[in-house]
């Protein structure tokens, strides 16, 4: 039964790490990498400093957390730069509270909530790791069973004898 679980686990942080990589990797290749001037351009009207420099970073951090997270592989990290992505971009681009139009506030209270939401399935991630069915799972797995291997070559430890 412990087999099932690990199995119906692994698999369901599989998906979860697949769904989460899918909005940030189709961000940066559909989007952010093929309108690299236009989208630096955007970001300068919204405030964003030194935009074409951010915009650099933004993508190394799409890809490297959104590649991380698909294989599974220092899941925390990339994690964590998909996180410090979503923070700035919700703070630049999903300021709901500056808009005066009720329908921009609205739209723009939706995109903040949601990368709130997003927000916190990263935090998981960054908390519990990419599951059994990643690198990270698997590197865990064989330390596991090095640990709890016997040791080669070593005759097991004899207790002490007390002196009388």
């Amino acid at each position: 039964m412990e087999q099932f679980a690990t199995a119906v686990q692994g698999f369901v942080a599989l998906v979860a790490r697949l769904l989460m990589a899918t909005i940030f990797l189709a961000s940066a290749i559909g989007n952010k990498i093929p309108q690299f001037s236009k989208t630096a351009e955007y970001m300068a009207t919204e405030g964003v400093p030194n935009p074409k420099f951010a915009l650099f970073g933004a993508i190394g951090l799409l890809l490297l957390g959104g590649l991380s997270l698909i294989a599974g592989a220092w899941t925390r990290l990339g994690a964590g730069f998909l996180f410090v992505f979503l923070v700035a971009a919700t703070y630049y681009f999903h300021d709901f509270w500056s808009f005066a139009d009720a329908g921009q506030r609205q739209l723009q209270t939706i995109q903040f909530m949601k990368n709130l939401a997003i927000g916190g399935g990263l935090l998981g991630l960054m908390a519990f790791g990419g599951g059994p069915w990643s690198v990270d799972g698997w590197i865990a797995l064989k330390q596991q069973e090095a640990e709890s291997a016997p040791s080669k070559g070593r005759s097991p430890a004899k207790p002490q004898q007390l002196a009388s």
